[in-house]
């Protein structure tokens, strides 16, 4: 005799009301969790899955409500359930891994107090108990050295730790089911592989069902039971992961798998022509002094690079490898403590005032959080004119032309320029950061992370658009990321990074095709759906 489902979801509509009027975000979708089964909701930004999460947890904002149907869990219907029965519910019953640890971790209290925490609101454990119990479960979850990092904060833990604090958390109580919501999106393909082994074990010995909100189809495709695919807040298609994987029906799912970079994706890039240096990075390093009697830590060393004009070098490499501090030398907010950067055969270290004025025109920054880098405050035109502005270029009337043509150069219509960036889309915002980046018309542009937290359709536009500004324009990139698919598609070099030393340097066929390191093999084989079977033409 089958069981019964944990989760039985019923033509779930749910609807926002905004100052435009009423949001339909989710129309009559229907799913099931199983005992023990993983469950994926795949879709892109705005497809409706991270609000088919909310709304199961009945976590919606507070403009958002259930317009119909039912979510049977545990012998009861959430969907008309009061604040205080979900109260009960939540922790004890389900469980939640959200996406990001900062916004999710309180960064003035100790993570061994809020694993503690959850459990004495769900009365599961008070006092020393409690955080014994933190401790144990830091251990379950893969920290090393438990005990100490329990009397840490958030921000002296690495990202892949912070995320396995909130694993730790979701399961603190032993749910029926789990909700991770995009639980590894912004980690490096070897943390997210460590992490994501670490909850299959987890769940499938304490028999927690999981419902996965993903973006990415060959993650969702490797990882769960079943596949359920959302398009603009409707099931296109649901299915067994290798089946759905083999031969998608939909025509999203296959656009999808289309979007999808892999290792066999096709290069964006033509092959690499001589060209001379725009900027060296000359046997750089980057230490940090440490308080108390422990040594120094050393961020970067002695790593070496050339940026040649018109082309793009990638940096790849796991959390805590070096290439965000490169990329921050590279910038000229931090000064190597060994080595130097020049830049058009300037040492960016000697440089006047003047000089490093001049500099930050010609070198210009895009960073993985859009949201994060533009004044939430200020219009999307009044923050890509801001540069021009700061730099003193133009009048008001020459200064809003010049924005109206980034706009269009970025493929955004003009009218975006009256909103604020709370009211675009993550791949809207993106394309903002990159306008207001080429407001100064700079020669270089550093990408850090820029598309990782991207669904694969608009990581897709956004690599597109930026090889044709390359194409156009003639920039130079480094770019700086932990996905190595994506660097295969826009890279004529590619520099592979590990514990702040270049290990591996080549052109993406020789890295990606003949890696001669352990660490690089490492890298492609913890790529998500590298195993899985072909997806159907």
């Amino acid at each position: 005799m089958t069981s019964s489902p944990v989760l039985s979801v019923r033509d779930l509509s749910v609807e926002f009301t905004t100052a435009r009027g009423v949001f339909s975000a989710i129309r009559g979708i229907s799913f099931d969790v199983g005992v023990g089964e993983t469950v994926a909701v795949v879709g892109e930004s705005g497809s409706g899955k991270s609000t088919t999460a909310a709304s199961v947890n009945r976590l919606l904002a507070s403009n958002g409500r259930i317009a119909s149907g039912s979510i049977m869990f545990a012998g009861r219907d959430l969907a008309g359930a009061s604040e205080k029965e979900m109260t009960a519910i939540r922790g004890a019953g389900i469980g939640l891994v959200p996406q990001d640890p900062m916004s999710n971790l309180n960064p003035i209290q100790r993570v061994g107090d809020q694993i503690a925490e959850v459990l004495k609101i769900n009365r599961m454990g008070l006092g020393r108990a409690a955080w014994r119990r933190a401790i144990e479960l830091l251990d379950i979850v893969g920290i090393p050295d438990a005990a100490r990092r329990a009397a840490q904060y958030p921000h002296q833990l690495s990202g892949g730790m912070r995320q396995r604090v909130l694993i730790a958390m979701g399961l603190a109580c032993r749910p029926k089911l789990l909700i991770a919501d995009e639980p590894t999106s912004a980690l490096d393909v070897t943390v997210q592989r460590t992490i994501l082994d670490r909850l299959v074990d987890l769940t499938a010995e304490l028999g927690t069902s999981v419902l996965l909100i993903t973006h990415d189809l060959e993650l969702a495709a490797e990882r769960a039971d079943k596949v359920l695919v959302m398009y603009r807040g409707e099931m296109v298609e649901s299915g067994r992961a290798e089946t759905l994987l083999r031969a998608p029906q939909a025509e999203y799912t296959r656009r999808l798998l289309a979007a999808a970079p892999s290792l066999t994706s096709s290069s964006l890039v033509g092959p690499a022509a001589d060209s001379e240096p725009l900027m060296r990075l000359d046997a750089v390093g980057k230490t940090y002094p440490v308080r108390g009697r422990r040594p120094d830590f050393v961020a970067v060393e002695a790593s070496s690079l050339v940026i040649p004009r018109g082309q793009t070098v990638s940096i790849v490499g796991e959390s805590g490898s070096g290439k965000s501090t490169t990329a921050r030398m590279a910038l000229g907010l931090e000064r190597p403590t060994a080595g130097s950067v020049v830049f058009d055969g300037t040492t960016v270290a000697s440089m006047s005032k003047g000089e490093l004025f001049r500099f930050r025109r010609r070198v210009q920054p895009v960073f993985q959080n859009p949201f994060g880098s533009l004044n939430g405050r200020m219009t999307i035109g009044d923050s890509i004119a801001e540069p021009l502005q700061i730099h003193g270029i133009g009048t008001p009337v020459t200064r809003r032309d010049r924005v109206e043509g980034l706009l269009d150069q970025v493929a955004l219509p003009r009218e975006l320029m009256t909103r604020l960036p709370a009211e675009l889309s993550g791949g809207q915002r993106q394309r903002v950061a990159i306008a207001r980046a080429l407001a100064l018309e700079p020669e270089l542009i550093v990408l850090d992370e820029a598309v990782s937290a991207l669904d694969v359709i608009v990581q897709a536009q956004i690599l597109e658009l930026l090889v044709a500004l390359q194409r156009d324009l003639g920039l130079s990139y480094l770019f700086i990321s932990h996905d190595l698919a994506v660097v295969r598609m826009i890279s004529h070099h590619v520099h592979v990074m590990q514990g702040g030393r270049i290990v591996e340097s080549g052109t993406p066929s020789q890295i990606f095709e003949s890696p001669r390191e352990t660490y690089t093999r490492e890298l492609l084989a913890a790529i998500p759906g590298t195993d899985l079977p072909a997806a159907a033409a």
